[in-house]
């Protein structure tokens, strides 16, 4: 357990001899990294000082005072899904060369898990990995790769066994995005934005020194991952007010806030359910973070998912309706950029009304949750599974 006080006291070193108004990001990163106050909930040597998700929320927001400089933006897949993967497990010399460039945002990360036939289900992946020696030989097609276009590696799960069950012939790897036989294509979003790419691998060799975990352990590897990724996504704790619900409340005081007729009433009565909401979620995740640990959550990720993208959908909902029929102008002639962070919202709220329909699909749809909610949580009895027990290579195909 490291007190505010211990924290206090690195946060200070860190700042009085790498002031972040004057020193170069990726410097001061560095020094954070090795300071143990990149992650401090991971383990010592690891960018980490052993302490909790909670003190990791204080550090972050006392930084964040301090107007120290985060790539967070830039590599969110990096930060909140691949480096606990890494650290969970990865080998040594893995965490030692990959964890502080990672951090730094020397190095942009991906993750390659879904497919055109394996979406939902991802264990029904058919990327193949042969071996060859001290190599692998990998060949297929992923698909929805958040920031590929930006990344210098990549999390990759693929095929080593056909002749076992599909959670069984899966193996996890650390790829170069930029080694032979990668190619990566954008894949454009309703709001002209290619956040997202197709990724094809042509006999893309890798070094089994890159390999992630065991031979056949690599569902394993991806259930870390997964779950990471739903924390990231649905289980952060933002100031009260902040990201949607604060701009719902702006556009009210600036649009109805003077008016006392009914209409207006019943909107004010809209945003304040909506306001309680977000609320509880705030601080039902605060709680929740407190009994997390470094490697896989438990089921809390994805109750914090599934909470996170059905709210913000409705509460994007609720920004355009109060704007009236300004809501409505979101252009046609947006240009078709690709940008260099996720954009998990945005500046107009006519666009992160659009961009928020990805949310109940990224990370695992909000019936996958439901789903891992109604067995893990509830105890419910699981969905029939046919294929549980057949080898993947005799799995019907879509």
């Amino acid at each position: 357990m490291t007190t505010e006080a211990e924290l206090d006291q690195l946060i200070d070193e860190l700042v009085g001899e790498y002031p972040p108004a004057t020193t170069d990001p990726v410097t001061f990163l560095g020094a954070q990294f090795d300071q143990g106050l990149a992650w401090v909930h991971f383990p010592v040597g690891q960018g980490g000082l052993g302490a909790t998700p909670a003190e990791q929320l204080y550090v972050l927001r006392r930084l964040a005072r301090l107007g120290a400089p985060t790539a967070m933006g830039r590599n969110v897949i990096g930060y909140g899904m691949c480096a606990p993967t890494i650290v969970a497990h990865g080998t040594d010399e893995q965490q030692q060369r990959f964890l502080r460039p990672l951090f730094t945002g020397e190095e942009i990360w991906c993750q390659l898990f879904s497919e055109p036939g394996a979406g939902s289900d991802v264990a029904t992946l058919a990327t193949r990995a042969v071996r060859d020696g001290d190599e692998w030989i990998v060949t297929g097609q992923k698909v929805w790769t958040t920031l590929a276009h930006q990344a210098a590696y990549g999390l990759l799960i693929a095929r080593t066994n056909p002749d076992v069950v599909k959670h069984k012939g899966i193996t996890a790897f650390l790829v170069d995005m930029h080694a032979p036989g990668v190619d990566v294509r954008p894949l454009y979003q309703a709001t002209g934005e290619a956040e997202f790419n197709e990724c094809f691998f042509n006999e893309v060799r890798i070094p089994d020194t890159r390999r992630l975990g065991g031979v056949g352990e690599g569902w394993h590897v991806s259930i870390t991952t997964l779950m990471n990724e739903r924390v990231s996504i649905g289980g952060t704790v933002p100031p009260r007010g902040w990201g949607l619900i604060g701009e719902a409340v702006k556009i009210w005081r600036q649009r109805w806030s003077g008016r006392s007729d009914a209409y207006a009433l019943s909107v004010r009565s809209e945003l304040l359910q909506a306001w309680v909401r977000n609320e509880v979620g705030r601080l039902t995740n605060w709680r929740a973070s407190d009994l997390r640990k470094a490697g896989t959550p438990g089921p809390e990720g994805s109750v914090a998912k599934l909470a996170f993208a059905e709210e913000n959908q409705r509460t994007s909902e609720l920004c355009v309706n109060l704007m009236g029929a300004e809501g409505m102008l979101y252009g046609s002639d947006y240009p078709q950029v690709r940008p260099v962070e996720s954009a998990m919202t945005g500046g107009d709220m006519r666009k992160a009304f659009i961009r928020m329909r990805a949310n109940s699909i990224e990370g695992g749809t909000s019936e996958v949750m439901r789903n891992i909610i109604g067995e893990r949580v509830l105890g419910l009895p699981g969905e029939p599974r046919n294929d549980k027990d057949v080898p993947w290579k005799d799995v019907l195909k879509s």
